[in-house]
């Protein structure tokens, strides 16, 4: 039989330890009460854009592999699927991506 599961411990959390909330912020806030939104959120509240879309995004597609080729590419590390697309992007004769 398995031995009894202790309790989590809930970590405290300093509620002054919250970021102060600014008027940009509330600004853009969602408003609402007894849980009808009076006023939709206005835009994201995170601090940049973000990564700039691409141009020509990747399409994700099911390509099945030898199992060597696969284990070659895997051991080359991180970023092996990138180093897949080259390959293929160098026998198609079509170039570096931009």
């Amino acid at each position: 039989m398995s031995a009894k599961r202790k309790g989590t411990k809930r970590i405290w959390r300093d509620p002054d330890g919250a970021p102060e909330s600014t008027d940009e912020i509330l600004d853009r806030a969602e408003v609402a009460v007894g849980g009808k939104t009076i006023r939709p959120t206005r835009g994201a509240l995170t601090r940049g854009p973000g990564r700039p879309k691409s141009a020509a995004p990747k399409k994700s597609v099911h390509l099945r592999l030898s199992p060597d080729v696969l284990d070659y590419f895997r051991a080359t590390g991180p970023g092996w699927q990138t180093r897949i697309d080259e390959a293929l992007r160098k026998a198609a004769k079509l170039g570096a991506r931009k």
